[in-house]
This record gives C-alpha cells, structure tokens and sequence, in this order.
C-alpha cells in the first residue's frame, strides 16, 4: 500500500493500493502491445491526442490542483500553474515534434543518404514527487509525440496525482497502453528496468538513487536520462540591478517552498554590494507568507515530508554551528505539519554544510567574493552542475556563462525550465537533456538511410 501523509497537519490523508509483480507484467505488457499502432500514427494523430490531453487538463485544473496541495503541499496558486505548465508542454511537442524530428539529408557516396528519426518502444519515467504534474509532461509528451509508449512510475508520495495523470489520457480516449500509471514500489523499480519490454528509461530525482537507476539501465544496455540535484549559485556583481536581482533570486529560492532542483541555493555576492544586496534579500524573505498551501495567500507551504524536514534543519544547524550568521528564521517552528520558515544565513564559507550539500527548502546561502573572476571559481566549486545564474552587464555575463559549469544560465533572469529549451546537468546533476528539440532526440533511433543505384 501508498500511504499519504498531509504535511500540512501531519495525518494520514490517503492509502492507495501498489501495483504487484502480475500487474507489473501486464502494464508491459500494454505499453508493448500498444506500441506497434502508436508508432505507426501520423504525427497529426498523435498530437490530436496530446492537444485533447491538454484541454482536458486545463479544463480540471481545480481538483488537479487540488490534489498536488494536499498530497505534497504546494501552494494552490503555484498548483494551479504547474497544471498549465503540464498542459503547455503537451501542446508544444504536439505543434512542434514533426519539425523536430524532422528527417536530415546528409550527402555522401550513395545516390541519397539520410538519418530518421524512429521511435524505439515503450519508455518508463521514474519522477520525484515535487513536481507531479509537470515532470510528468516533461518526460511524456516528447516521448509520446516520438511515437513511443510510456510507462510512468510516480513517487509513491503522490499517487492520486499519479492516477488523475493517467486518468486524464483515458478520458479523452487516447489508445489503451499508450500512457500508463504504474504505482510500483521501489523495490521493484529494477524488475520494471531490466524487463525487455522496456526499451528506455527517463528518471529525475536525488544523485543517490539516479547512480543505482543508472547502473540498472546500463547493465540492460539501456539508454536513460537523468536529471539529478543540484546546489545551484547565483552570483550577484557589482554592476547588478540589485533590486531585480533580490526579487528574482527570492523566488529562485523559495518555489514550491524551496523543493526544487534549479532553485538557487548558493547566492554569491560581490563584497562592495553584499551589505545592499542582503539587506534587500531579508526585506523580501521577511514578508513571504508561510501557510496552509490550499489558501489562496500563502506564498510558501509545508516541506513534502518530516523526514525532510529534518535533514533541513540539520543542514542549517550545522551551517550555523561551523560560523554562519542566521539573519532570519532557522528554528523548527511549533504545531502540525511540516512547515519549515524562510531561512537566511550569511557568512557562510566553502565547505559549510549548506555549501557542500543540496539543500531542499527555503533556505538561502550567502557568500561574500571580491571579484567576478572569485566568484565563477566558487560556483563551479560542486560535484553538482544543474543550473546557474549571473546578475551583472548582459556582456560581461554571456562571457562568464561559457565558464559556468551547468546544463543551463540565465543572464540577468530567473533560472526555468521551458519546453522550448532544453533542460538538464552535467557532473553529478546528471547526463541527457529534457525538453525542447534535443530532449525529443534522446529517445530514438537516429537511423542512417545508404541507397544506392537503383538496379531496376
């Protein structure tokens, strides 16, 4: 069984039962079966599906919403926008999969040559629970569009999202056994992996288990996605708007309460405007709303779960016991539920608990550099390599974004992911690319044509 606790009280809010090993070999077995007529659809048939998915989700968006709140504890406004997040990337890739994928002509010694771009067969998604609805979409609807079958199994921690994800593609009739919700638990997460009816695997999730998903797949000769943790810096120059900068690093750093991959999470700051620049930081931080997430005013909900919770507060009390200065929050606060306050700590030095780990919750790390050149160093001074963004002159930061150790840089914005663009890490953040045309080419056959002279 999946059982759910409401991090807003505490209490149990839902049991759903785990898929077993018979169900396992019939979800294959489905996605198998089923994509044989899938890939033979029309890029128009398949984006009829993809758009009706799309509708059918904005349609619903309250109780899907709804159920994001209360499963993990987003707020019902970022809920509401993650809905249309997940609806927006279903229409991109069916708008745009056809060009994509589009066949390129290459000359060489034969009368023609080409590569084509074919599908290779039903694809499990392995998704963390922070972004049930998005993540989903992110690592389907290219896949989908492709024309490959996906097996989606979903954090046991969300499992009504799970289902209402699955749910939704039954109700506008996609082909059975195109999208499937496979609530397995994790212990036979590797019998799904090495099953050969599994051609592929898409995971994102902690650099712990994507390291055991990696080796599963490759002792398959699988191919695989990853898209891992990160500890991503933010460095603020001296030539900043620091203003933007404060407001933009603020929600960088406390989305979906701070439960995000690509939040910025090392905030390193040139020491002419550090004063300034935290000041601005703590104003901002200080008036956030922490609450229940199904009220329309709170800004920041509750951690996903108490163990979370409290490797958080580890991570601060060992921060501030090595020398940081808390100039806002970190202290456990009383009552149910899991909440966690916006937390800000300065003086904060390399190799501080808060510098070497990920930290996944509202809480930001400032450090203090005397140059641009201190700064880059002490960024790509991580195993990990997610996301990064530079806040200076637009030149001077398209030059350091060449130097920055990351799958993606914002110049002057905020660090998202977008369908159009593509989106993952390097190092210890991960290997392959989501989204945009390069992440619809990680699960195909690049297939070489050679033709000769016709013997005809």
């Amino acid at each position: 069984m999946l059982t759910v606790i409401d991090p807003t009280t505490g209490s149990e809010l839902h049991t759903l039962p785990a898929a077993d090993r018979s169900e396992l070999d019939a979800t294959l077995g489905r996605a198998q079966e089923a994509f044989d007529g899938w890939r033979r659809r029309s890029f128009a048939e398949r984006a009829a599906v993809l758009r009706a998915v799309a509708a059918r989700m904005r349609e619903d968006i309250e109780r899907l919403a709804l159920l994001m709140t209360e499963e993990m504890g987003k707020p019902i406004t970022e809920a509401r926008g993650e809905v249309n997040k997940a609806a927006w990337a279903a229409e991109h890739y069916a708008e745009h999969a056809e060009e994509y994928l589009a066949t390129d002509v290459i000359e060489s010694d034969a009368t023609s040559s080409y590569v084509q771009y074919l599908p290779i067969g039903p694809v499990l998604g392995i998704l963390p629970w922070n972004a049930p609805f998005w993540l989903a979409f992110r690592f389907c609807a290219p896949a989908l569009m492709a024309g490959n079958t996906c097996v989606m199994k979903h954090d046991p921690h969300v499992p009504a999202c799970a289902a209402a994800i699955a749910e939704v593609f039954e109700a506008v009739g996609a082909p059975p056994g195109v999208f499937q919700n496979l609530p397995l638990q994790t212990d036979d997460v590797a019998t799904a992996i090495a099953d050969p009816r599994i051609r592929a695997i898409s995971f994102t999730g902690s650099e712990r288990a994507g390291s055991a998903v990696a080796a599963a797949a490759a002792a398959e000769l699988k191919p695989a996605v990853l898209e891992l943790g990160g500890s991503d810096p933010a460095i603020v120059l001296a030539d900043a708007d620091l203003d933007a900068a404060a407001a933009a690093i603020a929600t960088m750093r406390i989305i979906n309460a701070g439960q995000s991959c690509i939040a910025a999470k090392r905030i390193i700051v040139e020491d002419s405007v550090h004063d300034r620049f935290v000041d601005l930081l703590q104003e901002r931080f200080a008036a956030l709303v922490v609450g229940d997430p199904r009220e329309e005013t709170t800004q920041i909900g509750p951690i996903a779960r108490d163990d979370l919770r409290e490797n958080l507060h580890r991570q601060v009390r060992q921060t501030i016991d090595a020398g940081a200065t808390c100039r806002l929050g970190g202290e456990l606060p009383d009552g149910d539920g899991f909440y966690y306050p916006v937390t800000l700590l300065t003086d904060v030095e390399p190799g501080m608990t808060a510098c070497v780990e990920e930290t996944f919750g509202p809480v930001a790390a400032v450090l203090r550099v005397g140059s641009a050149e201190e700064a880059l160093a002490l960024a790509n001074d991580t195993p990990y390599g997610l996301a990064a963004s530079v806040w200076t002159s637009t030149e001077r930061g398209e030059w350091m974004a060449a130097d920055i150790e990351a799958g993606q840089v914002a110049v002057n914005g905020v660090v998202k992911t977008d369908p159009r663009l593509p989106s993952g890490g390097v190092k210890r953040s991960g290997y392959g690319r989501e989204l945009g045309p390069h992440g619809i080419h990680e699960f195909v056959n690049a297939q070489q044509v050679w033709i000769g002279p016709s013997t005809a």
